[in-house]
This record gives C-alpha cells, sequence and structure tokens, in this order.
C-alpha cells in the first residue's frame, strides 16, 4: 500500500492548445478510497491513465510513496487496473484469466492456484472458474476483473468506469461490494466515474473536476453540505442545487417576495449574489414564491417537485424535495418559501462560495 500524490501534474495531447489535465494537485492517504468524478472531458480519465503511466505527463510529476513515477513504465508502478470494459481473454478460463498476471510474474503453479481460489471465493466465483468469460453475468465478468487486479496485490487500484455497463440494481449492488471489498483489503484506489452518485456513495474523499481542473477535493458530505462553487454545488446532489441571481436590496435578497437575509460579510459591496438552495432547503408554504408545478417525481416517501417561476424578472425553474403525502399535482399553482435549511451565496461574477 502507499500514498499517491500529483503535483501539478499537467497532460496536453499533441496538436492541441488547452492541456487535458492542468497542474493537478492531489493528495491521496494510503489505503484511501478517492473517486475523480466530473462531466466528459472534464479530465479524470487522463488523470487516472497519467497514473497508471498510459498517459505521459508533460509537466509536474505523480509520485505513488516516496517514488517519482513519472516516468516509470506502466509495468514496474506496481499499480492494477481495472477497465470499464473488463478487457478479459475470452479464449481463457476465469481461473486462467484470474492467475495471467501470475503467470507472467512467473510464480510456481501451486501459488498461483492457491491464491486463485483465495481470490475467487472472495468475489463469490468459486463455482465458475473452469467457466470462459461468455458464460458469465456482467457482473460476474467485473469480479473477474476485480480478481486479476486483487491477485497482483498491487500498491494502489485503478477502476475506469468499471459499473457503467451494468443495468442499475446490478451497478447498486457493485458498488456495496467494490465499497467493503476495499475495507478489506486497505489498498489505496484511484476510482473514475462520470456519475455523482457513485462518486457520492464510495468515496472517502471526492475530487471533482471540470475542463481539466480539480474544483474541489473533500468528503462527500462537505461537498454536498460546502460546495467551493457553482458548479460543484449544481454537480453534486441529485437533484442539483437551486441558483438565483438575485439583487442585494436593503441587507437582503428577494427571492419571490420572501426576503433572505445577507450577513454583512458576504454583502461585501456585491450588488447581486446567487443564492443557492438545495431541494429540501426550499418547503410548500401558503405564501411566498409563486410557481407553476412543471413535472412530479416520486421516490417513494418523498416527491420531487418541478417548477417554473419568475424571480426577479427571471425565468427562474425551482425543484423542491418534499413528503409525498402533501405532493401538489402537475399544473398546479404552488408558493415555495425557504424551509430553515442552509442558504449558500456565491460571487455572481466568478461562481465562488461566499459563506
Amino acid at each position: 500500500m502507499a500514498e499517491v500524490r500529483y503535483e501539478q501534474a499537467t497532460r496536453v495531447y499533441p496538436g492541441t492548445d488547452s492541456p487535458a489535465v492542468d497542474s493537478l494537485d492531489l493528495e491521496i492517504g494510503d489505503g484511501e478510497f478517492v473517486v475523480l468524478v466530473g462531466p466528459s472531458g472534464s479530465g479524470k480519465t487522463t488523470a487516472l491513465r497519467m497514473l497508471a503511466g498510459l498517459e505521459e505527463v508533460d509537466a509536474g510529476a505523480i509520485f505513488i510513496g516516496e517514488r517519482d513515477v513519472t516516468d516509470v513504465t506502466p509495468k514496474d508502478r506496481d499499480v492494477a487496473m481495472v477497465f470499464q470494459n473488463y478487457a478479459l481473454y475470452p479464449y481463457l478460463t476465469v481461473a486462467a484469466n484470474i492467475a495471467f498476471p501470475l503467470r507472467i510474474a512467473r510464480v510456481p503453479k501451486a501459488e498461483r492456484e492457491k491464491r486463485v481460489h483465495e481470490v475467487a471465493t472472495m468475489l463469490g466465483l468459486a463455482d465458475y472458474l473452469e467457466r470462459k468469460p461468455g458464460q458469465l453475468s456482467g457482473g460476474q465478468r467485473q469480479r473477474v476483473a476485480m480478481g486479476r487486479a486483487i491477485i497482483r496485490e498491487p500498491s494502489v487500484f485503478l477502476m475506469d468506469e468499471p459499473l457503467s455497463n451494468l443495468d442499475a440494481k446490478l451497478r447498486v449492488q457493485m458498488r456495496a461490494d467494490i465499497a467493503a471489498l476495499q475495507v478489506r483489503l486497505g489498498t489505496t484506489t484511484v476510482y473514475v466515474t462520470h456519475d455523482q452518485s457513485e462518486a457520492m456513495t464510495l468515496g472517502h474523499r471526492v475530487a471533482v473536476l471540470r475542463d481539466a481542473r480539480l474544483q474541489q477535493f473533500d468528503t462527500p458530505r462537505t461537498l454536498y453540505a460546502r460546495p467551493a462553487n457553482t458548479f460543484v454545488a449544481e454537480f453534486i446532489g441529485s437533484p442539483s442545487m437551486n441558483l438565483c441571481r438575485l439583487p442585494v436590496e436593503h441587507g437582503a435578497l428577494a427571492f419571490g417576495g420572501v426576503d433572505i437575509a445577507v450577513p454583512e460579510a458576504v454583502r461585501n459591496g456585491h450588488a447581486e449574489l446567487i443564492v443557492g438552495l438545495r431541494p429540501e432547503s426550499l418547503a410548500l408554504a401558503s405564501d411566498g414564491c409563486g410557481a407553476l408545478v412543471e413535472v412530479i417525481e416520486e421516490i417513494g416517501a418523498d416527491t420531487h417537485v418541478f417548477c417554473a417561476a419568475v424571480i426577479a424578472g427571471r425565468d427562474t425553474k425551482l425543484v423542491a424535495r418534499v413528503p409525498t403525502n402533501v405532493a401538489p399535482h402537475q399544473g398546479e399553482r404552488v408558493h415555495l418559501r425557504p424551509a430553515g435549511g442552509e442558504v449558500h451565496f456565491f460571487d455572481p461574477e466568478s461562481g465562488i462560495r461566499l459563506s
């Protein structure tokens, strides 16, 4: 096991002017499970491949433990990677696929068989060792790919969207299995996904990337409760945070007829602010911001109410999370008020958090 450190790590693909990863600084603790998340093109997969040695580092450095691996070949970095497409050998059995790294390392046959049995038992594959990948389900093939990584006992596991080919129910189960397995093994793990729900449920800490730059690196709870900017505020959380640009008048923001007090330190001469409210921080009320219900999304005990409103002269989309037993109907006129949850304030130009 080992810590991982990116120091101003940059990758610029030939023929392009903009970096795919731009001056990435990231410290991942020994035994930590860190998720890199962001939209397509944010640089998360490139960052992972730089750590694996599959992409060059054009500037900066990458360390595994105390060793600078910036120019070390992939096979000498002591990492194991699990790919989105499993990358199994179709003509080999499950046992042979799992054992392949040991065979390449010339581990004696008896030791290989012993370790294959241990890993297969850990992953629930003991009854499938003689099957070929084509005879397995998607979830089973993913377990084989993980087994092949685990058997190497590397310093770092790298996982590149390993669950994206699975159906929704199996993804949820595999998420739980991967989290439990990582705790059991205690191996430093770097995991890439575009799914913020997956990132929030798996990572000890989550690195949010956008346009090749790191936006925020913190625990899932902190990302949700104190997003560093409007991008993180919108990207983390489902549904995303309601963001409204409002004028500051007499030390407050007028949210559709409801005044939201602004701390003096936040006002700091701003004529406008962006205010953020999570869906659970908006409640149905007898008065307040008038809105038209456009979509109702029932999720069991709670319902997401998607509304259209006009706030400060701007057409605005709002979403509230309310108990299902009091949810309105589509097409109904309602009033919404801030409901005691935390109010977030952001700079209207930079989008940086002010509170």
